[in-house]
């Protein structure tokens, strides 16, 4: 039988812009995290549109009826796709990853090594989780690669923290 082989990949963000006015005012903190985690998803990325055979895209983020959309555009900011998904998923894995954070933040100063590593290792599986939950929510429309969803994962997070 033969191996199912993964779709090529082939395309890549060149920037990644947040709609202020639908996500909010946010504390300087939670503007410097958005910003830390838009800076290390341009930075490594593979980011493609099967249906589109452009391999350079903007990526404009907002939030609407509940819902995170994905406007994609070409590299010159014209229109490719309009992608909405439901929040309400990823919401769990969002609270549960907050949580854990929250637990590895107070571990830090006071639990020993192997705790604080245990704690990490519990964080790190939440993250891959979402991560994946995100992959799925995308497949057929936007096609990314494992360690992309994970920092489109990291920047959802960030879009949600309150600081």
């Amino acid at each position: 039988m033969a191996e199912a082989t993964a779709p090529e990949i082939d395309g890549r963000l060149v920037a990644v812009d947040l709609d202020g006015a639908t996500l909010g005012r946010a504390s300087a903190d939670v503007d410097h995290e958005r910003k830390i985690a838009i800076y290390d998803l341009i930075e490594d990325n593979r980011f493609t549109l099967p249906e589109h055979p452009v391999s350079r895209y903007r990526l404009h983020l907002s939030i609407r009826e509940n819902r995170l959309v994905f406007d994609v555009r070409d590299e010159a900011d014209a229109p490719l796709i309009l992608h909405a998904l439901s929040l309400t998923p990823l919401r769990k894995i969002v609270r549960d990853y907050f949580l854990i954070c929250d637990s590895y933040y107070a571990a830090i100063r006071t639990a020993t090594p192997s705790q604080i590593e245990t704690i990490d290792m519990g964080r790190r599986g939440v993250h891959d989780d979402g991560s994946r939950l995100l992959m799925q929510r995308l497949a057929g429309k936007i096609l990314v690669d494992f360690e992309t969803a994970r920092r489109l994962f990291t920047l959802i997070c960030a879009l949600h923290w309150k600081g």
